[in-house]
C-alpha cells in the first residue's frame, strides 16, 4: 500500500496528494497540457558519488571502444549497411543472425528479471540517457547558468546581456558536445577509420556519411537541451513496464511514510513522537533535487528513474537535525509495511540463478557457432553426366572463415563413402580469417554405388590435421533408370 493510501490529508502538517491527483498525469505537465520546465538542485552525496564513478567509467568506456581491436577486428562494430558485426572482436554475419536475435531476447529477459527483483536501478545508474543529461549535460548547466535559484531566475529575467550570452554559452558547448558524441556514436556503426576519413575529406566526398552524422547530432541536441526527462516519461516503454513487473517486494526507492508521517516543520528541542510527528520537516529537498519534479513522498510513480538524488538530499537535511538517515532509501514496499529489514528472499535467488543461467545459455551458443560455415551449392540449370561408369555432379562452394585465425581445407565426401572429389584448382582451398572463400568443385561416384536418382549425400570440410570442421546435407542426381 502506498503512502498516499495510508495518509490522511492534515492541513498545516504537510499534505499527502491523494492518489488520482498524481497517477493520472505526467509529473512535468500543467493541468492545461502546457509543460512544466524542471530546474532541479544540484545533487550531492554518498549515491551521488557513487553514480558519478559510475558514470563517468561508462563514458570512457564509450569513447574509448570504438578504438579496441582485438586480433585485427573491433571490439565492437554494428555495421547494418555493409552487413558487418563484430561483438567482442568475434565477427558475426547474417547467416548468425539468429543468435543476435537470442541475445536480444535473453537480454529482454534478464531486464525483465533484474527490473522484477531491483526495480529500476538500471534507469538512474546505466541508462545512457541518464548518464549523458546528468553527468555531462546537467553538470554544464550548472556550472554556466548556475544552481536551481539562479536558473529560475535566469529564466524569468528578460533577455539582456547576461542571459544572451550565458544561453549562448551553453546551447553552443551543448551543440559541439552532441557533435562530438554522434562522432563517437558513427565509429560504432562505420569504424573510426571511415569517421576520420569523412572528416578528412569533407561533407561533399561523404555525402550520406555527413547527412547521418547532422541527424544525429540534431537529435542528441534537441533530446539533450530540450526534451530531457521527457524522453524516460513520454518515450521510453521501459518505464511503462515498471506498473506490471515491480510488486511488493521489488528493491526501489522509497520514503518510508510509517517513519515520516505525520510530516511537519522542524522545531528545535521538540519531541516530535510525542506530538503526533513524524521525522519529515516537510522541506521539499528531495522535491527540488527530482530531475523529473516528483515528490518521491507520494509513493511509486511512473516518473521515478531510481537516481538517488532524494536520499542523498534527505540525509543530509536528517543528519543536520539529528533524526537517523535512511528516511527516503533503497527498500522494498513490504519492509516499509511490515517494518522488517528486505531479505534476500528465495525468490530472488531463484531470479539471480535464472539470469545467470540465461547468460551461460547465450554463451554456449556462441562458443558453439563454429569457426567455418561452408555450404555447396549445385549451379542453376546444371546437371550430371555420365563417363566411363562414373556419374559426375558439379557444386559452388562457399566458406565463411568467422574465426581470427587463416585456414587452409580440404573437401571429402563422407556419405556415401566412394565419392571422389575433382577440383577445379588446388585441392588445399585457403581461406583468410574474417573473408569468404568460393570456388567450384566436381563430385564423382561409380553408376553402381547409386541407388537413386536423387541421392542425398553429405560433403565434409576438413583441415590440413583432418578435424571436421563442418559439413552440409545436399543432393546428387543421376540417370532416372537406375535400379533401386
Amino acid at each position: 500500500m502506498s503512502l498516499a493510501e495510508n495518509t490522511e490529508i492534515r492541513g498545516g502538517q504537510g499534505q499527502v496528494l491523494d492518489p488520482e491527483t498524481y497517477r493520472d498525469s505526467i509529473g512535468t505537465m500543467e493541468q492545461s497540457g502546457k509543460r512544466k520546465w524542471v530546474f532541479p538542485k544540484k545533487p550531492k552525496g554518498k549515491y551521488t558519488n557513487y553514480r558519478t564513478i559510475v558514470a563517468y567509467i561508462l563514458l570512457a568506456i564509450y569513447l574509448i571502444v570504438p578504438f579496441i581491436k582485438i586480433n585485427g577486428n573491433p571490439f565492437l562494430l554494428l555495421n547494418v549497411i555493409d552487413r558487418e558485426f563484430f561483438i567482442a572482436g568475434q565477427p558475426f554475419y547474417p547467416q548468425d543472425f539468429f543468435l543476435l536475435t537470442l541475445g536480444a531476447i535473453v537480454g529482454l529477459v534478464c531486464i525483465i528479471i533484474f527490473t522484477i527483483a531491483f526495480g529500476r536501478i538500471f534507469c538512474g545508474w546505466i541508462c545512457p540517457q541518464t548518464i549523458f543529461l546528468e553527468s555531462v549535460f546537467r553538470k554544464i548547466e550548472f556550472a554556466i547558468e548556475g544552481d536551481r535559484n539562479k536558473q529560475m531566475k535566469l529564466d524569468r529575467q528578460e533577455w539582456n546581456a547576461e542571459k544572451i550570452w550565458k544561453k549562448s554559452l551553453k546551447w553552443t558547448i551543448f551543440f559541439l558536445l552532441s557533435l562530438v558524441f554522434t562522432h563517437f556514436m558513427m565509429m560504432v556503426i562505420v569504424g573510426y577509420e571511415e569517421v576520420f576519413k569523412t572528416v578528412a575529406e569533407g561533407p561533399f566526398a561523404h555525402p550520406t556519411n555527413f547527412i547521418v552524422i547532422m541527424l544525429f547530432t540534431a537529435a542528441f541536441y534537441f533530446v539533450f537541451a530540450w526534451f530531457r526527462e521527457q524522453v524516460c516519461t513520454l518515450v521510453c516503454p521501459y518505464g511503462r513496464l515498471q506498473g506490471v513487473l515491480i510488486d511488493k517486494e521489488t528493491i526501489n526507492v522509497f520514503y518510508d511514510y510509517k517513519r515520516g508521517e505525520n510530516r511537519a516543520k522542524w522545531r528545535k528541542g521538540e519531541d516530535r513522537r510525542a506530538v503526533g510527528k513524524g521525522d519529515c520537516i516537510d522541506c521539499f529537498q528531495c522535491v527540488v533535487v527530482c530531475p523529473t519534479g516528483i515528490d518521491i513522498r507520494d509513493g511509486q510513480q511512473l516518473e521515478c528513474v531510481n537516481c538517488t538524488a532524494c536520499i542523498d538530499a534527505c540525509d543530509e537535511v536528517m543528519v543536520k537535525v539529528g533524526l537517523p538517515k535512511g528516511l527516503i532509501r533503497y527498500a522494498s514496499e513490504k519492509e516499509i509495511e511490515t517494518e522488517k529489514p528486505t531479505q534476500f528472499t528465495g525468490r530472488m535467488k531463484a531470479f539471480m540463478i535464472l539470469l545467470v543461467a540465461l547468460q551461460m545459455f547465450l554463451g554456449f551458443l556462441i562458443y558453439n557457432r563454429g569457426d567455418l560455415e561452408a555450404k555447396f551449392i549445385k549451379p542453376a540449370g546444371s546437371t550430371f553426366f555420365v563417363r566411363d561408369g562414373l556419374i559426375t555432379n558439379t557444386y559452388s562452394y562457399t566458406f565463411l572463415n568467422k574465426s581470427n585465425d587463416k585456414k587452409t581445407l580440404t573437401i571429402k565426401v563422407i556419405e556415401p563413402a566412394h565419392g571422389e572429389i575433382i577440383y577445379s584448382g588446388s585441392s588445399k582451398i585457403t581461406v583468410e580469417k574474417d573473408k569468404i572463400a568460393k570456388g567450384t568443385i566436381s563430385i564423382t561416384f561409380p553408376e553402381k554405388e547409386m541407388n537413386l536418382s536423387k541421392q542425398n549425400i553429405t560433403i565434409g570440410v576438413y583441415d590440413l590435421k583432418g578435424n571436421l570442421v563442418d559439413s552440409y546435407d545436399t543432393y546428387f542426381e543421376g540417370p532416372f533408370n537406375l535400379q533401386f
